[in-house]
């Protein structure tokens, strides 16, 4: 059984701002690293604008187990009828290992022609569904794989890692990223001889991407391994912070 990792971007992706010194007297203007002037509208005052990244590790408490099902047949409703029997046995099967009926999801479903290898006679029809099945325990995601390989008939089969609930994650990689605006602002205003003052604005300048790293079994393979590598989560957020200077 072959088996490919496949980076898919982990957790959450980031653009990177780089630190800008705002200096406004009466039109406010963003003085960047590159020897250019560029306007700003964010404030009428004097300000500094810098960037900030936050970046925590968590283990996953969440396995999303994928795998695809194919029948064919001569005619649209056989294909159709061989494939719902090959479902119902393989649901029947994970659902045995205590995953709920709302763990278990149709996430798509094709049918359609099979044509001769040349020209357009139509031989049969194929009917395929890509199922995805939630485990909520990492460490012991291997059985659900054991029960789809076993069952047979199954392909595409993989498993991804993420968090059922990536908000609390989020805020404490915010929070970092927030404490390192301030650090630099505190450093730029502190060389060019100025106080730094309030708050102005805070954007959030992060994206959330949920399918870290998935493992994936190529073909319909006959054994699964029943431990799998879970490893750590990496999520990251950047700020973008406006903070008055006097």
């Amino acid at each position: 059984m072959r088996v490919n990792l496949v980076p898919l971007g982990i957790a959450v992706t980031c653009s990177v701002i780089v630190a800008a010194l705002v200096i406004t007297f009466g039109r406010p203007v963003v003085l960047t690293s590159s020897p250019s002037l560029s306007t700003s509208s964010s404030t009428s005052q004097p300000a500094v604008l810098t960037s900030g990244d936050g970046i925590v590790s968590k283990k996953p408490d969440l396995a999303v187990v994928a795998a695809a099902i194919e029948s064919n047949g001569s005619t649209a409703s056989a294909a159709q009828a061989d494939l719902a029997g090959k479902a119902a046995k393989l649901i029947a099967r994970i659902k045995a290992l205590g995953v709920p009926d709302a763990d278990v999801n149709t996430t798509g479903y094709w049918i359609g022609p099979v044509y001769a290898p040349q020209g357009q006679a139509i031989t049969g029809y194929r009917a395929s569904e890509q199922l995805a099945v939630k485990w909520h325990n990492v460490d012991t995601v291997g059985k659900a794989l054991d029960a789809i390989v076993q069952e047979g008939g199954a392909t595409n089969i993989s498993v991804g890692f993420g968090l059922a609930d990536w908000k609390p994650a989020q805020a404490e990689a915010r929070s970092l990223a927030i404490a390192d605006a301030r650090a630099k602002a505190t450093a730029m205003a502190s060389a060019a001889g100025v106080r730094l003052g309030q708050v102005i604005q805070v954007s959030d300048l992060s994206s959330t991407s949920r399918s870290p790293y998935p493992i994936a079994y190529a073909g319909a393979a006959q054994t699964a391994p029943s431990q799998v590598p879970v490893g750590q989560l990496e999520v990251q957020v950047t700020v973008e912070v406006d903070f008055a200077i006097g």
